[in-house]
């Protein structure tokens, strides 16, 4: 297991590698370096606190504070594994360039990066080394995509306190309250 220090180690065993290729639709974890843990702080759609760590989600990325989706995404992860215990698997990067470990999260067997993609949430992002779930993530998007799935994809802006549903509208809204105001 890794314990936050980026130490893997392997908890496969000899029968085990021969399943570690999943089906299309069986999205447990595929790696060693397995390890559970408790979610203890959502601090937006892709990246959560656990035992103190920052931890970055792989493959996919949500909307930053001030833009359409990024409550929505916020509420959706804390609803998925906030306080809740979750395996997190490593890929090829242990950490980005903010020092944040870069892990997929498992919930009951069910990958929450590639649910939050699904769900119209998260738009698909990957790095060059990073790709172990790329195919199911990138597929999930375009399915959100072509059916117009949630916040990303259905027309619909989520920015908090406009309440227009219009994403033009909203970013209007957004910029007009950035600008410096003439006083009379």
């Amino acid at each position: 297991f890794f314990n936050f220090t980026g130490k893997v180690v392997d908890t496969t065993s000899d029968e085990d590698e021969n399943n570690s290729i999943a089906s299309k639709n069986d999205f447990s974890p595929r790696s060693e370096g397995l390890e559970e843990k408790y979610v203890g702080k959502v601090i937006d759609g892709d990246t959560v606190i656990v035992d103190g760590e920052s931890i970055r989600l792989l493959g996919m990325d949500t909307d930053e504070r001030g833009y359409p989706c990024f409550n929505v995404a916020k509420k959706r992860i804390e609803e998925l594994i906030l306080g809740k215990k979750v395996v997190l698997e490593k890929d090829v990067e242990d950490k980005d360039q903010y020092d944040r470990y870069l892990r997929y999260i498992f919930l009951n067997g069910k990958n929450i990066n590639l649910q939050m993609v699904e769900e119209g949430l998260a738009v698909s992002r990957f790095s060059p080394k990073n790709q172990k779930y790329k195919n199911e993530i990138l597929e999930a998007e375009a399915n959100a995509r072509d059916n117009k799935v949630g916040c990303k994809w259905s027309g619909k802006s989520q920015v908090s306190g406009t309440g227009t549903n219009n994403l033009i509208e909203d970013v209007k809204k957004m910029i007009l309250q950035l600008l410096p105001r003439k006083i009379n």
